[in-house]
């Protein structure tokens, strides 16, 4: 059996866990110390893994509330996911682009 990437075994397991948590089944995790608690689960590569929640407190800020901090950040992340969601569909028009132009370099080669 091939190995499925640590890339998309992580991000799997990730997607496991937080829908564990929003179906309410956090009594499966277990307490690790008094920041983490952590449960283990068998990857698709058919490993057992042991995965960490943190919780992590934000510093409280003068210049912004916590509102402000938490939107801050989720506008943060949604700007990088579409900064790359741009990339990659640029790049894969380039490569579309570049092969028509290789095809058509062929055809051409072809007719002389």
């Amino acid at each position: 059996m091939a190995k499925v990437s640590k890339a998309i075994v992580d991000k799997d397991l990730r997607d496991r866990v937080f829908t564990m948590i929003a179906n309410g089944d956090v009594e499966l995790f277990e307490k690790v110390n008094d920041r983490q608690n952590g449960i283990i689960l068998t990857d698709m590569n058919g490993e057992e893994r042991y995965v960490r929640l943190g919780a992590i407190v934000a510093e409280l800020r003068e210049d912004m509330t916590a509102r402000e901090l938490m939107q801050s950040e989720i506008d943060a992340y949604n700007a990088k996911q579409d900064a790359k969601a741009e990339k990659a569909q640029k790049k894969a028009e380039k490569i579309a682009k570049d092969k028509a132009k290789r095809e058509a370099e062929a055809q051409a080669t072809k007719g002389e």
